[in-house]
């Protein structure tokens, strides 16, 4: 077990890094995903703040999601953290996958946020 955990701390972290290589100043749109749930994040790493912020536990998204753990809530999702980022200001960002594979729910989340103007 703690060998899994060690290489999932890998890719995040040389995932991480690629990001920031080309960052080139854009905050970063980070995602986490549990069995359960979905969270994404608009995190400036020059100051250290969330800027914008979303997830399915929110009870005002939550109400029109059948669960939490599906393709629909996190296309929702996507929707929503794009929304808040263009009214806090941020149109482009760089998207931050973690330590997850780029299919499924963390796809659907990024399509959603492309649909709803963020530019990555």
């Amino acid at each position: 077990m703690a060998k899994d955990l060690k290489a999932l701390s890998a890719r995040r972290a040389r995932v991480r890094r690629s990001i920031k290589k080309v960052a080139a100043g854009r905050p970063r749109l980070s995602v986490f995903r549990s069995s359960k749930q979905i969270y994404a994040q608009v995190i400036d790493d020059n100051a250290g703040v969330t800027l914008a912020s979303a997830s399915t536990v929110e009870k005002d998204l939550r109400s029109g999601l059948k669960t939490g753990a599906d393709m629909a809530a996190a296309t929702a999702i996507g929707k929503a953290i794009a929304e808040r980022a263009i009214k806090a200001g941020i149109k482009d960002v760089v998207f931050d996958r973690g330590s997850y594979i780029y299919h499924g729910r963390v796809k659907a989340l990024a399509e959603g946020a492309r649909e709803g103007g963020l530019n990555f």
